[in-house]
Order: structure tokens, then sequence, then C-alpha cells
């Protein structure tokens, strides 16, 4: 995944710019603010999203992380696509959107174009939580959620990112991707926990890519390329 550029801006165009990286220019999907930030021939940092489609590969650029990460989250929500999700990102700020969705303001949601009033019903359903506070960026606000959740495997964020990363890169949609590890974790600390009960040296499970083996009272590492091999398997049964 390509989580920012470093170049300089060769050109602007109304809806994106194109960044010179090691002599290639990388057209970028960007909002109206973003855009403001650029200046042709100067040399720019933007935090970027590269969405994977069967005839294209988009990149979306932000002035920031937070607004990269708020993009990347909005799409979990049902009905939203990266269009969707960029338009939101330049009628509102990250933390504009935090508060729109804290307060339930279905009215505010629907100053979007391509939201109505029952999209933004669901678009608050669904994101309610997750966003976080105005003022909390998004990766913070995902790290607050897992420590308030309990304990967690040793090195679950890694895995997680490098599982979804892979998902996206196969062309599966975030929010398909993130319920996938999720049911796929949900399953590894079930299996933690009953490995737990069943007294340790002695117990023995399935590992989360089915094909069995000592589990531990917490595991030690996390198998990356089984979790991925368990999320796909998860997506081609639903």
């Amino acid at each position: 995944m390509i989580s920012h550029l470093d170049g300089r801006v060769s050109a602007i165009a109304p809806e994106g710019a194109v960044i010179e990286v090691g002599g290639v220019g990388l057209l970028v999907q960007c909002t109206p603010g973003t855009l403001a930030t650029l200046r042709p021939g100067e040399r720019a940092r933007v935090a970027t999203s590269l969405v994977v489609r069967e005839d294209a590969l988009t990149l979306f650029g932000f002035a920031a992380d937070d607004e990269r990460d708020v993009f990347e989250l909005l799409q979990t929500a049902s009905g939203v696509g990266p269009r969707l999700a960029l338009a939101m990102l330049a009628v509102f700020t990250p933390d504009a959107l935090r508060r729109a969705v804290a307060a339930e303001d279905v009215t505010a949601l629907t100053r979007v174009p391509g939201i109505g009033r029952k999209g933004a019903q669901r678009i608050v359903l669904e994101l309610a939580g997750r966003l976080g506070p105005p003022g909390v960026a998004a990766g913070q606000a995902r790290q607050g959620q897992l420590a308030a959740a309990g304990p967690t495997l040793p090195g679950a964020e890694p895995w997680r990112d490098q599982v979804r990363a892979g998902l996206l890169n196969l062309g599966w949609q975030p929010r398909e991707a993130d319920q996938a590890i999720a049911a796929v974790a949900t399953d590894v600390l079930a299996l933690s926990g009953d490995a737990a009960k069943g007294g340790g040296d002695g117990a023995k499970g399935a590992g989360a890519n089915g094909d069995g083996g000592a589990a531990d009272d917490a595991p030690a590492e996390v198998d990356v390329a089984a979790m991925l091999r368990a999320a796909l398997r998860k997506l081609s049964r639903a």
C-alpha cells in the first residue's frame, strides 16, 4: 500500500494533482482543500490511499494522515465508496465529520452531494463511536477503542494492518476487509481462550488458518500469511 508521496508537484487539475516521485508522475485525486495547499513546481508531501479496482488503480491524496485515515474509515460504512468519501471530506473537515456523527446531525450530512437522509442515518449508525471525538486523530481513536476492548493478541495491530492491505490490494472493499479481519480475530481469541481453559501444554486446537496445531495461553507471534488465508476464506463464504 502507498501511504504517502513526497515529491515535486508538476501539475494541478480541478480534481487532482500530478506529483513526480523518482522521475514518475503520479496522478492523485484530492479534495479542493488539499489542492489549495499544493503549488506547481514546489515539493510537497501528501498522505495517500490506494484504491484497487479491476480496471484501475487510483491514488487519493490528503493534506494530513488523519484526513486519509478518516477517508478509509468512511468507506467501511455501507454504500460509501471512495468517491463519496472524498466528497464528504470536500464538504467537512475530519473534526466537523466527527461532530456531525457524534451529534447524529443527519441534516448536516445531507449537505454532501449523493447523500440522502436514509444514507446519512445509516452512516451515523455504522460510524458512531468509530471516528472518535473531535480533536482526536482517527488512528488514535482506533488505538483507544482497542485498549477499551481489553486484551488482544500480541502484535495484533501489525497483522491487522498487513492483512487489510493485502485484502485491499486483491480488490476487496475496505468494509469487507474489516469484517473478515474482525471475524478472524474473534476466532483466534476464542481458540486462545479455549486453550487456556484446557490446561496449557496439553491443549490442542486448530489455528485460524484451519491447519491445526498447538495453542498456548496466548500466541507469541501472529502468522500474517495464515491470517490472510483465513480472511480470504471468510470472504469467499460470504
